[in-house]
């Protein structure tokens, strides 16, 4: 379904509603496609949320660590590097 901006401002919940149910809503500006809203899936919760709630993941509410990583003093600078990619 398209719809014009102005449109969608107008009705925005019942295009909400529309896409909500499953119908992909595609905004069209100056007769140009520019942006398409569809909706979330009843089943598409909080990845995370069930990765911790099944065990599969833990959390101990703290910061999380980086990787350790470490740059060594020797080889090339990035800025030559790049400038060698480009050839």
């Amino acid at each position: 379904m398209h719809v014009s901006v102005r449109e969608l401002k107008a009705h925005l919940s019942q295009y909400l509603s529309q896409a909500q149910a499953g119908e992909a809503v595609e905004v069209t500006s100056h007769r140009k496609v520019v942006a398409r809203i569809v909706g979330v899936p009843e089943g598409a919760g909080d990845g995370l949320a069930r990765l911790l709630g099944s065990g599969a993941a833990a959390w101990s509410g703290g910061k999380p660590a980086g990787a350790s990583l470490r740059l060594s003093p020797t080889g090339s600078a990035l800025s030559q590097m790049v400038l060698e990619d480009r050839g």
